[in-house]
């Protein structure tokens, strides 16, 4: 069981490494003042953002979410996930994403799998995000829009997408009901 926040595991790496939080920005090219609600308060309103600290601190993005023990292979019980990240959409503004890990506890993979539930609040916004490696996509409920670029994608479910992450992008429920997927992404180290 995960005993530290995913803020409290990046504090432990920057300290690990004797890294600031002005030397982190500069790494990562995100704003101290963000780094700060990320690392103190547990605000995440993107994984392009988290990414960018997991490779500053030459790190698997997974790392913020694994246990210590590696498990292979990894059964993941519906009835047993847990919510690991709330993407918000700021600090004390309602969240819009809720991540549950499918590969935590699998310390060795090569791919970040996730189920996402995605509530009307990711609508309201469309902070694009860019990282290297792919994304896999496929809707288990709802509607969902995914801008790529300058196009964009209404997708239902059993629909799916693949694409390059590095190309600005944003995935988000479409209209009023919860939307749900199941995500992969595969960042290369």
């Amino acid at each position: 069981m995960k005993t530290e926040k995913v803020g409290q595991r990046i504090r432990t790496f920057m300290e690990r490494q004797d890294l600031t939080l002005e030397t982190l920005s500069e790494r990562t090219g995100l704003d101290v003042s963000f780094l700060s609600t990320v690392v103190d308060d547990d605000v995440y309103p993107s994984l392009g953002p988290l990414l960018k600290i997991a490779r500053a601190l030459d790190v698997r993005l997974g790392t913020f979410l694994d246990d210590q023990i590696s498990k292979d292979p990894l059964v993941v019980r519906r009835e047993a996930r847990k919510e690991e990240i709330s993407m918000l959409r700021g600090k004390d503004k309602p969240v819009a994403l809720k991540f549950y890990s499918l590969g935590s506890g699998k310390s060795d993979r090569h791919m970040e799998p996730f189920y996402v539930e995605l509530l009307p609040e990711s609508e309201k916004t469309k902070d694009l995000s860019s990282h290297e490696g792919e994304e896999f996509i496929v809707v288990y409920s709802g509607r969902v829009e995914v801008t790529y670029g300058t196009e964009v994608y209404e997708l239902e479910a059993g629909d799916s997408i693949y694409y390059n992450s590095i190309v600005p992008h944003y995935v988000s429920c479409k209209g009023a009901q919860p939307a749900s997927i199941y995500a992969v992404l595969y960042i290369p180290r």
